[in-house]
């Protein structure tokens, strides 16, 4: 590493430093390494860097930095903590407040840029290099494992604090490999593959995805004998190490090296003759669903309704799998329970309608035409069903239309809610009531204050989902405590919830999850008071959100979230009425009235508004609202929005979103008793 990488900065026109972790922890600026001084300032250093730009707490530092704290340890943290800022930041004047190496709240944080620290290039790499082609991902692998000078964390290795996350980056760091090899497998470059594979697989007999690679890799280059004699040596490690049989796709690579099958060549990619194609496990798995898709062709006939649910089923996947998926099963979901309901079984349209149990975690619809014409659907079909229909078929339409109705004020979308967890608590299905729970926390926005109730939900969720593997749900439940620990002020928990989705999400194949996170930790930054950065990573975030295909979340969130950071710190809110605001726009129109002066017509734009929608963004609007009120002296509205807010006392309004705050509750009540008393 070298003092001309991109890193993090100080402040305008200080010296960019990087940060060091894959191996011995270090700093460098542009002229080479940073002086820290002893064992334990650098223990500091590493230990805010696992905490990812997230506040450490001193009692924490002390608890991570000693087994026996002696009685001067606070001070002896914040000696430490001062030498770092100063090697950190050499040219900071005196007493100017740190920019790098920052104090917050009951403890310290590393504002370290999302590029100067090693392992959070080389997670960002490995995560690029996924959807690249192989020759550019062998080139970004290369580069990303070329990172590595040592175990991460080198000589922090035996405590505690450092163990979960040099556990995640050495399996980061085996995935890369793997995935290095792939793509050399798939440029035709065998012989180059295997002996890094030969030692990768030393280092790590337990994973057989390596061995699969590896043996792979033997046979192309020719040498059938060693791929099997490899493969041997790969079922007695297993065997020796875990006491394991090889898994299926090792049982089947080696029935596929007898029979010297032709898929085990490598194959061209359709329409570009001689040109790698997939290898490897990503072969077999295209293999499979070739020759299961001609199977299921060839044995079911075309007008069987098993061929309809079995469509459903794979919507419901598609919906998963990112933008393009979500975008094609809004497409079909519709199609589908519409030709389910030409077969006049409403047993039949029941399944296909309740089949599509995707969870929902943002409380507006991406279509909601669509959305009104399934609930229509899911009540002709309850109204349908012959009276020993089972009550799970109800129970699964019922959660739909609880979902499907969110963000409305209607008294169907709740009162579905409950009959349908009612049902599913009887029926002990814990599928069914993870669906069910999913309609509860939609329905579970009538007003401000909820987050308890949601927090409580979401614990469920995530208990009975991993007791289950119901991976999607389980990743559905950290999201709402994630939302509502934020909006409850406790964020190391969102954190924690924050990270177990992302981690589950990365597992699972989840993309969607990231837009979620990447919004938090904007609002993070929002609530720790740094402007600038929540400011530029809400920009980041709206940018990856316009091609998330969800429309329901990102039409007016940005410009929503930019005033309510401004409002948040009891700053101008500079309301920019050319940008989309979206359904948000009544309630910026205003504000924006409110702020230029136009009072009078700003307190006839507050008249014509309705209560925010029962949604995620419900507290954050009323703040808006009550911006407005505020700057034009309108003591009834004042009123209206102080009797909304006034639930939720104690947390930070709109927070529960996960993506925004407004700032806490208790100070615009305060604000507005105050004014409500001067306008008498």
């Amino acid at each position: 590493m070298t003092g001309t990488e991109t890193g993090a900065g100080s402040g305008p026109g200080s010296a960019q430093v990087v940060f060091g972790v894959l191996g011995p922890v270090g700093a460098w600026d542009a002229d080479g390494p940073l002086a820290l001084r002893g064992p334990r300032q650098r223990a500091v250093l590493a230990r805010l860097i696992v905490a990812r730009r997230h506040v450490v707490p001193v009692t924490r530092l002390i608890d991570d930095l000693w087994e026996d704290p002696p009685e001067r340890a606070l001070g002896t943290v914040r000696t430490f903590v001062g030498a770092l800022r100063k090697a950190l930041e050499p040219d900071r004047p005196r007493r100017a407040p740190a920019r790098l190496l920052v104090t917050e709240g009951p403890g310290y944080a590393l504002r370290a840029e999302p590029d100067a620290v090693d392992a959070w290039r080389f997670e960002t790499a490995v995560a690029e290099a996924r959807q690249l082609p192989p020759q550019e991902a062998l080139h970004r692998l290369d580069e990303a494992l070329a990172l590595w000078r040592g175990p991460a964390y080198a000589e922090f290795a035996e405590e505690e604090w450092a163990r979960t996350e040099r556990s995640r980056l050495a399996e980061l760091r085996a995935l890369a490999v793997e995935r290095r090899a792939e793509a050399a497998l798939g440029l035709g470059r065998a012989a180059e593959a295997v002996p890094d594979l030969d030692a990768h697989v030393a280092r790590h007999p337990w994973r057989e995805d390596a061995w699969q690679l590896l043996i792979l890799a033997l046979y192309r280059t020719g040498r059938q004998g060693d791929a099997l004699a490899t493969l041997r040596r790969a079922r007695a490690t297993l065997a020796e190490e875990l006491g394991l049989d090889p898994g299926p796709g090792l049982r089947r690579l080696e029935a596929d090296i007898l029979a010297q099958d032709a898929t085990l060549d490598l194959p061209s990619r359709p329409g570009q003759p001689g040109q790698p194609g997939p290898s490897g496990p990503s072969a077999t798995a295209s293999r499979l669903w070739s020759e299961a898709a001609a199977s299921y062709d060839r044995t079911v006939e075309a007008g069987a309704r098993a061929r309809l649910e079995s469509t459903v089923g794979l919507i419901r996947s598609l919906a998963v799998t990112g933008a393009g998926g979500l975008e094609a099963a809004r497409k079909h979901r519709m199609a589908a329970i519409e030709a389910a309901e030409e077969y006049g079984d409403p047993e039949l349209t029941a399944r296909v309608i309740g089949a599509f149990d995707v969870p929902a975690v943002w409380t507006r619809g991406d279509d909601p035409e669509l959305a009104r014409h399934i609930v229509e659907a899911a009540e002709r079909t309850l109204a349908r069903l012959p009276k020993d229909a089972s009550e799970a078929t109800r129970c699964r339409l019922l959660a739909t239309v609880a979902v499907e109705t969110r963000g409305a004020r209607t008294p169907r979308g709740p009162g579905a809610a409950r009959e349908a967890e009612r049902l599913a608590r009887r029926l002990d299905d814990p599928a069914l009531l993870a669906f069910a729970l999913n309609g509860t926390f939609m329905q579970s926005f009538t007003r401000a204050g909820l987050a308890p109730r949601r927090d409580a939900t979401g614990a469920e969720l995530v208990e009975l989902s991993a007791r289950h593997g119901l991976f999607t749900f389980e990743v559905l439940g950290h999201l709402i405590r994630m939302q509502a620990r934020a909006a409850l002020g406790d964020f190391p928990a969102a954190d924690a919830h924050a990270a177990a989705a992302t981690r589950l999400s990365q597992r699972h194949e989840l993309p969607l999850v990231g837009i979620f996170t990447q919004w938090y930790e904007a609002l993070r930054l929002a609530a720790s008071g740094d402007v600038p950065g929540a400011d530029s990573t809400f920009r980041t975030a709206a940018a990856s959100l316009d091609s998330a295909g969800m429309p329901g979340m990102s039409t007016g969130l940005l410009p929503l979230a930019l005033v309510s950071l401004r409002l948040a710190h009891r700053l101008p809110p500079h309301v920019d009425l050319t940008a989309d605001w979206g359904p948000h726009r009544p309630w910026a129109e205003a504000l924006a009235l409110a702020e230029t002066g136009h009072h009078a017509q700003a307190r006839a734009a507050l008249r014509g508004l309705p209560e925010p929608p029962p949604d995620l963004l419900y507290e954050a609007l009323c703040c808006v609202e009550a911006e407005a009120a505020l700057r034009s002296g309108d003591r009834a509205a004042l009123m209206r929005v102080r009797s909304r807010l006034l639930p939720a006392v104690g947390q930070l309004a709109g927070a529960g979103s996960g993506v925004l705050t407004t700032g806490p509750v208790d100070r615009w009540l305060t604000r507005i008793a105050e004014a409500v008393d001067a306008l008498g």
